[in-house]
């Protein structure tokens, strides 16, 4: 007889496990991406009181707007709901690590924190390819929690882009 060795035990991570109710919201923004013919990111701004006070999907087929990524949807709406650029203090969620365009939008409105899903090999812009976040050259650097359900998120991705090959 032959015995199974027991699975390893999942440790808790506080630093991620923290964000993933958040990221599952997140996920759920991706998703009404898809009804236009978008990619499925979703992207969700929270105040520093926690509150969602920005939120955004993939919107670039949807209103032909090349700058109609999740991330700059959701902080524009979050700028519009405090009545000023700087978010300082608000936190970033996000399912797809940020492109170039996104992270440059993240320094310039102040955003405190980003966490974000899936890794983007080809044009992630928070350590992937790039890391413009953590940038020291740069006047803000906000706080960078990576690979929160980075497998769901991935998963979400994968399945669009199989569906449409």
């Amino acid at each position: 007889m032959q015995i199974a060795p027991l699975p390893a035990p999942v440790r808790p991570d506080p630093v991620r496990d923290r964000w993933t109710d958040a990221m599952r919201l997140a996920i759920d923004e991706a998703a009404l991406a898809t009804a236009t013919g978008d990619v499925p990111v979703g992207a969700l701004v929270f105040g520093p009181d926690g509150t969602v006070i920005g939120r955004g999907h993939n919107e670039r087929e949807a209103v032909g707007d090349p700058t109609a990524h999740a991330e700059v949807v959701a902080i524009r709406q979050a700028a519009a709901a405090l009545g000023e650029w700087r978010l300082a203090g608000c936190t970033l969620v996000v399912t797809l690590e940020p492109c170039t365009m996104c992270a440059g939008a993240i320094v310039l409105a102040r955003v405190g924190r980003v966490v974000y899903g899936a890794y983007d090999d080809k044009a992630g812009a928070a350590g992937s390819l790039l890391d413009v976040l953590r940038d020291p050259r740069l006047n803000h650097r906000p706080e960078v929690i990576h690979g929160v359900l980075a497998t769901p998120c991935a998963d979400q991705l994968r399945t669009f882009f199989d569906a449409h090959r």
